[in-house]
């Protein structure tokens, strides 16, 4: 009877993570994190973007990282993703690992470090569609994605506010 009480409780849990429909709500308050805490090592030793993107141009993939950066974007419809600005005037795009936990929309204009894993990719247009929909852009900005995009990926395990 437990085991049956257990699977109920853990299947309910499940399809409340994966049905969430909007970002939680939260000030993104100094101090305040996602996923995991950050530790303190990993703000001091966080990188730049741009550091990042240097690192990126010798290296695929970069397995375990820290970075800071401002955030400039984040998805109005789950939280499910970020993105943070270089000096160089592109974007990094950050996704959650294994889609563990959102980010409330306040993120954006804050100064985050993230940890976790990061890597040059090519990012399909039907891909890049599906974000600008989820960033609720218009139907002819979505219509105009029609190229592949190679950008920096990062997979973050932990995402802490620090400015």
């Amino acid at each position: 009877m437990k085991n049956i009480l257990f699977a109920f409780v853990l299947t309910g849990l499940s399809v409340s993570a994966f049905a969430q429909s909007a970002p939680p709500a939260g000030d993104a308050k100094v101090g305040e994190f996602y996923g995991k805490d950050v530790s303190a090592k990993s703000v001091r030793k966080a990188i730049s973007t741009d550091e990042l993107n240097k690192e990126l141009k010798s290296t695929p993939k970069i397995a375990k990282t820290s970075v800071k950066g401002k955030v400039t974007g984040v998805c109005p419809k789950k939280g499910c993703w970020v993105s943070l600005a270089t000096d160089s005037g592109e974007t990094i795009f950050v996704k959650m690992k294994d889609y563990a936990f959102f980010v409330p929309t306040a993120l954006e204009g804050k100064t985050v470090v993230l940890e976790g894993s990061a890597e040059s990719k090519t990012t399909s247009v039907k891909e890049l569609q599906h974000y600008a929909e989820d960033a609720k852009k218009s139907q002819a900005e979505i219509d105009a994605i029609t190229e592949l995009k190679t950008e920096t990926r990062f997979l973050a395990s932990a995402i802490k506010v620090v400015e």
